[in-house]
């Protein structure tokens, strides 16, 4: 199957033109040659009959007088003809009156004649028997049987096959000329069309038009097709490359855009890391020294307006913090490097646990492998997460902080990865409310419940994603939250 695959157009045609005039010519001729021996050998018999009838006739007499030596000589005439082997001449009573020739000629009482049959012939191959019923004054007085072998069937078949020979050499000639004019008006335009579109589709050069002359109406509207597709398609490839650099021209610009912005957001995080930061310091440092002076006030609501300066002080901070973090989580270079994160979490931890050291709050930290990270990214990733475990159990007597990780697949890939973890048994979260929980400043608790700018998830996610990671939640009101996270 793939052989013939690889044979081309005009060598199909050339063979299939061969084929179908030998198959043509094979079938007449095989159909001529029956039917000519078949007509030659009853020739052949109609002659041996006329033959029989005439030395029947003339054996009648010898047959009525008893006269057997003169049909055996009327029977030796039979030597004229060559093809005749032997004759046997029965009388009325069915026995042997008289033979002529070999042998064989005792056969033919074998095949007595039917009482009705007055000539009966039986064939095979190029022998044959025949039997002729001698009649005198209405009444049989004898059989003539006659052997014969037509030797002329087998020298006319000779010379018949050799003149089929000759017309089968001709034919398949004049099929061969004619089949190298099929492959002029037919195989060779659809050849140099196929040509045509090999080079379009190696080079993709959809310019190149298909210029072939043909007498066949067919094939001229098959190559004007062929030319406007081609056309068709050269206009619309000119089309997507106008299209595809307009895009990258957008992509440019809108590429330059985004970088001025984030030049932009930088020199935005620096001001406000040195133009609010120093007023804010200078109004905490003016708060702290009032605080002294303050004390011995009579009005209370002086102290309460004190206190309220100085918690809008602390969270302006915070605030300015977040942002900072949030702004370095887009802009930052990254630098990888082998990072531990249960180091992180064990000093995260620490700290927590010294800026309050009245809470019950239990750390579990595991140790789990090292990752390529940057190390001062994912310490702001678990700062975030563990601080936010911190807050919200803060409403409990006694908490519980988890960090750890393990395998589990990942995505539709059906590869293991490592997945870290930070657990608590704080407040939870509403699962209804999880699509807020990593967009900015969106918050799912009141501020009256729980202190908190709304920056650190999705600076976290921001963190992550810059890192090919991944970040989800699951929780419930009152029962914890559990965030999972990866890396790379």
């Amino acid at each position: 199957m793939s052989r013939s695959r690889n044979y081309p157009l005009t060598a199909r045609l050339t063979r299939m033109n061969l084929l179908v005039s030998g198959a043509v010519l094979l079938l007449a001729a095989l159909f001529f040659f029956s039917y000519d021996l078949f007509s030659f050998r009853q020739d052949l018999i109609h002659n041996l009959e006329v033959e029989a009838q005439i030395v029947g006739d003339s054996t009648v007499s010898a047959l009525t007088f008893n006269d057997p030596q003169s049909a055996g000589a009327t029977l030796a005439s039979l030597k004229r003809s060559p093809d005749v082997l032997s004759a046997v001449l029965d009388s009325a009573d069915h026995s042997v009156f008289a033979r002529y020739g070999t042998a064989d000629g005792e056969g033919a009482v074998f095949h007595p004649l039917a009482m009705y049959d007055t000539d009966r012939a039986w064939p095979s191959g190029t022998d044959v028997l025949l039997a002729h019923r001698i009649v005198f004054q209405g009444k049989t007085v004898g059989v003539l049987y006659i052997s014969a072998r037509f030797t002329e069937i087998g020298q006319r078949a000779r010379q018949y096959l050799l003149i089929a020979f000759i017309i089968l050499v001709f034919c398949m000639a004049a099929a061969l000329a004619i089949s190298s004019i099929s492959r002029r008006l037919i195989a060779h335009p659809i050849t140099a069309l196929a040509d045509t579109a090999l080079i379009v589709s190696r080079d993709r050069d959809y310019s190149v038009r298909a210029c072939i002359r043909s007498d066949s109406s067919e094939i001229v509207v098959l190559i004007d097709a062929f030319n406007t597709m081609l056309s068709q398609i050269q206009e619309r490839d000119a089309a997507l490359t106008r299209a595809r650099n307009e895009l990258e021209s957008r992509v440019e610009a809108r590429t330059a855009e985004l970088q001025a912005a984030n030049r932009e957001l930088e020199a935005f995080s620096y001001t406000v890391a040195h133009d609010l930061r120093g007023p804010l310091d200078a109004i905490g440092g003016i708060a702290f020294l009032l605080t002294p002076l303050l004390q011995s006030a009579s009005d209370p609501q002086v102290q309460s307006l004190l206190e309220q300066l100085k918690t809008s002080s602390a969270n302006m901070g915070s605030l300015i913090d977040d942002l900072l973090n949030f702004a370095r989580a887009s802009t930052a270079p990254i630098q990888s490097a082998p990072v531990n994160l249960s180091s992180l979490a064990n000093r995260i931890a620490a700290e927590l646990a010294s800026s309050d050291p009245t809470r019950k709050v239990e750390f579990q930290i595991a140790e789990t492998p090292e990752v390529l990270a940057d190390a001062g990214l994912m310490r702001v990733v678990l700062d975030n997460l563990l601080r936010n475990s911190w807050k919200y159990t803060s409403r409990h007597s006694h908490g519980c902080i988890e960090f750890g990780a393990k395998l589990a697949v990942a995505g539709d890939s059906g590869l293991e990865k490592v997945v870290y973890f930070v657990r608590d048994d704080g407040a939870g979260f509403d699962p209804a409310r999880m699509e807020r929980l990593f967009e900015p400043f969106q918050r799912l608790h009141d501020r009256s419940e729980f202190s908190g700018t709304g920056i650190g998830l999705a600076t976290v996610q921001r963190i992550l994603a810059r890192q090919g990671g991944t970040i989800r939640a699951e929780g419930r009101v009152e029962h914890g939250a559990t965030f999972y996270f990866t890396i790379n």
